[in-house]
């Protein structure tokens, strides 16, 4: 039962935001900022990682490509974990899924900073890392679409711009957080209390910041909408991924191509670039990360300030404007390299507001399903397109790095083309 949920009243559509939404707003967006500091703080410390819970008779490179390959599990699991959670999101309601999904990432990560390593249990170390992972993986899964529809069912119609730029501003300062705690880490104890207690601290710190957000979300109320669904008995019935793919064809295609924009700019500008600069452009790692940390930082206030546009001047202008702006910066920042610090500084900066422009992104992808199944359609086109693009795209880059050391630039400039492309694209019918 789908046809007669395409649209729900609009009632005070264009009032301001009121202190509810704020503290709706407040308390997802620190959640999604802990959550994600959860799933990403692996990353970080991932050669130490490698050295504690695998063999040491192995050579680097097995032992860094089993490190990544359970890092890589977290992505895989995405899809199944998020379909799981945002079936009963759309059958049980938005904010019991959205606080089972936190819950489930910060247990497995506590876990983490409690497992024994490789020299205790031997084989069983990395296999329970990697059920920890997969458990991670199914909880963000969760999480991302999750979060954009619960807080854009909250506030006002011509508020949902800004409301999912702070939320995914709030993701972003997730991963922020993550850098700033391993720098604060290996800066303030030397390597062999890192291998030996001190990488245990950001996971145990993630657990139980993960716990306190769980007790944080307490606080929140479904959402209207939902509210009103469930009233009117409009509830999806069946399997709502099932409805989405069926009768959304034109909006899952055009959520999944969205969702390679978003992914493209964050794996290949935050992630990846980092590690270029070290070792293409001969940067010195400390200067890479602290340039890192600032675009990061500019990111998510780029995030907050792309979402607001899109609520003034629609969304899909505001891609359409901040795509081009994105590899206009991103070709000035790449070839431009080597320069001096500052100047790296503050073209990295720039280029990291710009792509803040993927706030814009799940202010278009909520709009592509109707509310009855709009957790599923947004989960399912996200977490399926982000593993695989999102896993893919590391690979792709270090294979095109051998032909070409601009190959990060070409690939964030095709995927700015398509942020165009679909911005003036017409809109996918309903059917």
């Amino acid at each position: 039962m789908t046809t007669n949920t395409d649209s729900l009243p609009l009632t005070g559509a264009h009032r301001p935001l009121n202190r509810r939404d704020i503290q709706t707003l407040t308390l997802s967006a620190l959640g999604g900022a802990l959550e994600f500091y959860d799933f990403v703080v692996y990353v970080f410390f991932a050669a130490v990682i490698g050295n504690l819970f695998f063999p040491p008779e192995q050579p680097d490179w097995l032992r860094s490509l089993q490190t990544f390959g359970i890092f890589a599990a977290g992505y895989l699991a995405r899809p199944l974990g998020g379909i799981i959670i945002a079936h009963y999101g759309d059958k049980l309601g938005r904010k019991r899924m959205f606080t089972l999904s936190i819950f489930l990432m910060a247990l497995p990560t506590l876990f983490m900073g409690l497992l024994p390593t490789y020299a205790t249990l031997g084989v069983f170390a990395p296999m329970l890392l990697l059920v920890l992972r997969v458990l991670q993986g199914a909880a963000i899964g969760g999480e991302v679409p999750g979060a954009w529809v619960f807080v854009s069912e909250h506030v006002p119609p011509s508020r949902t711009g800004l409301a999912v730029g702070s939320l995914t501003a709030g993701l972003t300062f997730g991963i922020l957080l993550g850098a700033l705690i391993a720098t604060v880490i290996n800066t303030h104890y030397s390597k062999d209390e890192v291998s030996s207690f001190a990488w245990r601290i950001p996971f145990i710190l993630g657990g139980l910041f993960g716990l306190f957000a769980v007790y944080l979300r307490r606080f929140l109320e479904e959402t209207p909408i939902f509210k009103e669904l469930h009233q009117r008995k409009a509830l999806a019935e069946g399997l709502p991924v099932a409805a989405t793919v069926r009768n959304h064809p034109g909006g899952t295609v055009q959520a999944m191509l969205l969702t390679w924009v978003l992914s493209a700019a964050i794996v290949v500008v935050i992630l990846l670039t980092p590690n270029w600069l070290q070792k293409v452009q001969a940067v010195a790692p400390a200067l890479s990360l602290q340039a890192n940390s600032l675009a990061t930082f500019c990111l998510t206030i780029g995030c907050v300030v792309f979402g607001a546009c899109a609520d003034k001047f629609g969304g899909r202008l505001t891609l359409a404007t901040g795509s081009v702006g994105l590899l206009l910066t991103s070709y000035n920042f790449y070839f431009n390299q080597p320069v001096a610090p500052d100047t790296l500084m503050l073209n990295y900066a720039i280029t990291g507001f710009f792509v803040g422009v993927v706030g814009v992104v799940p202010y278009l992808i909520v709009r592509s399903f109707p509310p009855a199944l709009r957790f599923s359609g947004v989960s399912f086109a996200y977490n399926v397109a982000y593993a695989i693009f999102g896993g893919l795209t590391p690979v792709a880059i270090s294979a095109w790095l051998k032909f070409d050391h601009q190959a990060p630039a070409h690939y964030v400039a095709a995927l700015c083309v398509l942020g165009v492309v679909l911005a003036i694209a017409p809109q996918p019918k309903r059917h």
